[in-house]
């Protein structure tokens, strides 16, 4: 006769901190490096799950190795740490809301040109309307400003492209011009402007997969049809590095006029048009919309958007 009794499972307690700690430790899938995320001891943490666990009543996480990875209990019990944490964080911040609260920390983003040439200034008006909201900005490269916006680890980004993701609020901020640069004793520097198909005869340096900037560079080569020509020199992961490049003669390349107006001014470097093309963009704040903006979070945001020229 088959067996139709069931073993009895009791009610188990815990508390957010120990889903907290908890989430760390999956998604970094080490005990120490979670633990200086939650700024606790490693001894703290191994002690937090390990009465986790036995309130569960089961083993929630397999040691293998260096690395640790949830069992299948412990990949049930994350999935609802995650919900339950996000529930809290928005409750904390609709009530802030409801106060009226402006003071914190805002984690933001910038692509290259945006985080390293614009928002620096911009930060500087903010502060003095709003001297309790601090700004944490990351600095890297338009896909992974993105993946971190949607992830969660930042609030806000400004990037060099219009994102295509969903679940991304996408605004125009503002426009930039771009323009093909060349050192001061370059043979094109008493031109003007330079004919598209002349682009694939010199050396030629480009941004890193990935860069908002080099996927409208893209863009614009395509539409002349020289995107496939070019004698590629060098891939480089920052404006400031392409600069650098073409100072020291390595190649040419297509940068944002606000990257270079120091070595314009002083003579170092040459911006030329590419005949055919106008070549600009705009520079967007993106915010993931499936999470609530909290109150510095929205107060930078509609500041952002009162410094638009599009």
């Amino acid at each position: 006769m088959k067996n139709t009794t069931h073993r009895k499972t009791r009610p188990f307690d815990f508390d957010l901190r120990q889903m907290e700690v908890f989430r760390k430790v999956v998604e970094m899938e080490s005990f120490s490096r979670a633990a200086s995320a939650v700024f606790l001891a490693q001894a703290s943490v191994s002690e937090r799950i390990a009465n986790l666990e036995q309130a569960v009543g089961t083993r929630l996480l397999d040691r293998l190795g260096r690395k640790v990875v949830p069992t299948r209990a412990g990949e049930i019990l994350y999935k609802h740490a995650v919900l339950l944490l996000e529930m809290k964080e928005t409750a904390s911040l609709e009530i802030q809301d409801f106060l009226g609260m402006k003071q914190g920390e805002v984690q933001m983003g910038g692509s290259t040109i945006p985080g390293e040439y614009i928002l620096p200034g911009i930060m500087t008006g903010f502060r003095k309307t709003y001297p309790l909201i601090s700004i944490a900005l990351k600095i890297a490269d338009t896909e992974e400003i993105e993946r971190m916006v949607i992830e969660g680890a930042l609030e806000l980004g400004v990037v060099g492209s219009r994102s295509e993701n969903r679940n991304l609020l996408c605004r125009e901020l503002w426009k930039d011009d771009l323009a093909l640069v060349v050192p001061s004793r370059h043979e094109w520097a008493d031109r003007d402007a330079v004919a598209p198909d002349d682009l694939g005869r010199v050396p030629f340096i480009l941004r890193e997969a990935g860069s908002g900037t080099l996927r409208i560079v893209e863009h614009f080569l395509r539409t002349v049809g020289v995107r496939d020509t070019l004698n590629v020199a060098a891939r480089f992961g920052s404006s400031t590095a392409v600069k650098e490049g073409i100072k020291a003669g390595l190649g040419v390349s297509i940068l944002s006029k606000r990257a270079v107006e120091t070595e314009i001014s002083a003579g170092m470097l040459k911006a030329l048009e590419v005949e055919g093309i106008h070549m600009s963009r705009n520079f967007f704040l993106i915010r993931d919309k499936r999470r609530v903006a909290s109150p510095p979070c929205r107060a930078l945001s509609d500041f952002l958007m009162e410094t638009s020229d599009v």
